[in-house]
């Protein structure tokens, strides 16, 4: 069964980290995949989907600053509300009964795919950004809060920022790079606080599967990404993901 699942998690997270490297979206899938078809438990779930955010992220905002399309100042000031969020986040999930953690999980993996449905079409952002960006107060409170719910629901965090970032006028390129930034500080204390309450003994082959899989899947949905229809996909990630959510939601009340 652990050869399985080893191989079945390699797969999976080499096939959403291609989808990654090629749209910048679909990491939410790996949770609702994990808790939904594979049935693991639902906190080894979490730990296995948010390391495999961190290596996302850390891949992906490493692009975006080689090519300065980071505000690291703003980066910086989300993250810091962010830290507290995420472990806040692990600490409600945990307090939650397990149906009622799995359904917050599954009703915001739909939300972020009905996001992508209303935004899809707006991806130019803006040349420059309103005013409450610039008070420290506000970002921090965007930063823990985003992050805490995040970590609550699983679902990871650039689904929640990047809209909520341009439409306070960041342009998107500049968005997506500060969200991959604060992805990799949400994952991290995430990441360990769930590895908390896991199997360690059977959990260490698919922590190496997750790790490997979305790393090669990354680096190939990279360079495969001028040759991808990028419309095509988003559209395809958007309803696959309406459509699972929404029948994940339903089969818990059967």
């Amino acid at each position: 069964m652990l050869d399985y699942l080893f191989i079945f998690i390699l797969a999976l997270n080499l096939l959403v980290g291609i989808l990654l490297g090629m749209s910048s979206i679909g990491g939410f899938l790996l949770p609702l995949i994990y808790v939904g078809f594979l049935q693991l438990p639902l906190r080894e779930s979490l730990a296995l989907s948010f390391l495999s955010f961190a290596i996302a992220g850390i891949i992906g905002s490493y692009t975006y600053w080689k090519s300065k399309n980071i505000d690291m100042k703003l980066a910086i000031i989300i993250s810091i509300g962010s830290i507290p969020g995420a472990f806040l986040g692990v600490q409600l999930n945990v307090m939650t009964p397990d149906h009622i953690a799995t359904l917050i999980l599954y009703i915001f993996v739909l939300i972020s795919g009905v996001s992508l449905l209303f935004n899809g079409k707006n991806d130019q952002g803006s040349t420059s950004t309103t005013n409450i960006l610039e008070k420290k107060w506000f970002v921090l409170l965007l930063g823990f809060t985003t992050a805490t719910i995040c970590a609550l629901s699983g679902a990871g965090g650039p689904i929640l920022l990047v809209p909520l970032l341009t439409k306070l006028g960041l342009s998107i390129r500049v968005t997506v790079g500060v969200c991959l930034f604060n992805s990799v500080v949400i994952a991290l204390p995430s990441m360990l606080g769930y590895f908390q309450y896991a199997n360690m003994e059977t959990l260490t082959p698919l922590i190496v599967a997750s790790a490997i899989g979305q790393l090669a899947g990354i680096l190939t949905g990279s360079y495969l990404s001028n040759k991808a229809e990028l419309n095509q996909l988003r559209f395809f990630i958007t309803w696959f993901t309406i459509l699972t959510a929404t029948y994940m939601i339903i089969t818990l009340f059967i």
